[in-house]
């Protein structure tokens, strides 16, 4: 029998695996389909965004999160949530379908009423994957959720791909989004015991919807505030600059979500694992947010000092727009992965109503801040939103306060020696990089030279974590 501490660093290394492999063959896709389109058809699937996340976000209704925190889960209480995120994604995708020419009017692109109403097919598709996911959640099976996730990113890629070579512009991104979907949720369930019955009994859902419903409502508000932007700047700006956006704005995502990816996999159910006692959960917490600013803060602003050499090398010089752009966003994204972190925490703790009221106040501030900046243009909108993002870590650590006792002055312990030593490997990075000319070699040499300098400074410091990770790394190959 494994101990939490060996579930934990298993968990973590298949969640790095599987995100980084996600993130690699995401990253391959991303740069032959962004070579092959135009900024308009990414902006174009951009500012449907917001809608099939919001569907999913109803559909699931936090019973993921209730199903993880059950003590002990029967298989009615997987059908019943089964067969009600399966109706509910029917209802909202013909909701969706009869309400795309509003969507439409709304941007004033008439393409989007077809390609919303076949877009929208994912939110149904999606439905079927909700508890196979909760199961291999709960198990902590990283593992199985990666070989399914890769085998359909490699599927979907090619499709999107070959479509994107013979012309078909926007349905290609479009397309592959739906092939991802099917193969993901259908593909789950050869790695559970578990399958659906006819037996239809939604007591266990009325049961679970006092915990459930204010993560749903949470996910709705996370969903618009991490939206809000494009939905904005669809209507204010031309397509081309929001399609600009768009690109930095997803591969900002790509490179945040490797650090937040690996560690949500294992942090809600190990923190649901501790039971009464604070002080362990402290330690472990804070073990946790060491992990998250060791991994986050090398990975985001890395990606902001090679952004320029990275979007005019990778995917060409039409999306040079987009560099100055992914550079703000990824120093606000660098603090993003503590945010889940904080999340996960306040979760595991039944904590749904704080988790809820701290998201509020986050898109409320947000959209407060949008509108007041909207007259200076789309730079100091982002610059203002990321500021924003950044400095709710405070709000969520006032949470972790009151939880669990944890104070202020020890969460800056564990991440400021992470962001300082991050912001001063890439700064002498940048530096002597700026002396080659040549711009391919330029990216090369930050990449390479940013690695090597991080890992001396974490060895000569003799950061804990980083020899704890090699130790369970070698372990492992022994």
């Amino acid at each position: 029998m494994k101990t939490l501490k060996e579930k934990t660093a298993t968990g973590i290394l298949w969640g790095a695996m599987n995100n980084g492999s996600m993130q690699v063959l995401g990253a391959l896709f991303g740069i032959i389909t962004a070579r092959l389109l135009s900024p308009k058809d990414y902006a174009l699937v951009g500012m449907l965004a917001i809608f099939p996340a919001v569907a999913g976000a109803i559909q699931e209704s936090g019973f993921t999160s209730a199903l993880v925190n059950m003590k002990k889960t029967e298989d009615n209480d997987y059908n019943s949530v089964f067969w009600f995120s399966l109706l509910m994604g029917t209802l909202l995708y013909i909701i969706l379908f009869f309400c795309s020419p509003l969507i439409s009017f709304y941007y004033k692109q008439p393409e989007i009423v077809a390609l919303s109403r076949v877009s929208f097919i994912t939110i149904p598709l999606s439905a079927i994957g909700i508890v196979p996911q909760a199961y291999l959640f709960k198990s902590l099976k990283v593992k199985e959720a990666t070989m399914i996730r890769i085998q359909a990113l490699i599927a979907s890629g090619i499709v999107g791909i070959t479509m994107a070579i013979n012309g078909m512009a926007y349905w290609s991104i479009v397309w592959q989004q739906i092939i991802y979907v099917l193969i993901t949720s259908l593909g789950k369930f050869m790695y559970i015991p578990w399958r659906p019955s006819i037996h239809i009994d939604f007591k266990p859902v009325r049961k679970m919807f006092g915990f459930s419903c204010k993560i749903m409502f949470t996910s709705i508000i996370n969903t618009v505030s991490n939206n809000i932007l494009i939905v904005i700047f669809g209507r204010l700006f031309p397509v081309q600059a929001v399609g600009n956006f768009s690109q930095a704005n997803s591969w900002n995502n790509k490179a945040y979500s490797l650090v937040s990816g690996t560690v949500a996999q294992v942090a809600q159910p190990v923190f649901s694992s501790i039971d009464d006692d604070k002080e362990r959960l402290r330690n472990v917490f804070r073990k946790m947010v060491r992990f998250t600013a060791f991994l986050s803060f090398p990975v985001m602003f890395g990606l902001a000092i090679i952004s320029q050499e990275f979007i005019i090398l990778a995917i060409g010089s039409k999306w040079a727009e987009s560099v100055f752009l992914l550079q703000i966003l990824c120093i606000s994204g660098a603090f993003l992965p503590l945010h889940g972190t904080f999340q996960n925490l306040i979760i595991s703790k039944g904590r749904s109503d704080l988790y809820l009221w701290g998201n509020i106040g986050l898109l409320l501030s947000s959209i407060v801040l949008i509108v007041a900046l909207a007259k200076l243009g789309i730079v100091i909108m982002i610059a203002g939103y990321s500021i924003l993002n950044i400095g709710w870590v405070v709000v969520w650590q006032y949470y972790a306060h009151k939880l669990i006792g944890l104070k202020y002055i020890d969460t800056l312990k564990d991440i400021f020696p992470f962001f300082i030593s991050a912001l001063a490997v890439m700064s002498i990075t940048y530096f002597i990089a700026s002396f080659v000319d040549s711009m391919a070699l330029r990216l090369i040499i930050k990449m390479i030279l940013s690695v090597l300098i991080y890992f001396t400074v974490m060895k000569l410091a003799k950061v804990k974590m980083l020899d704890e990770c090699m130790n369970y790394i070698f372990h492992r190959n022994k």
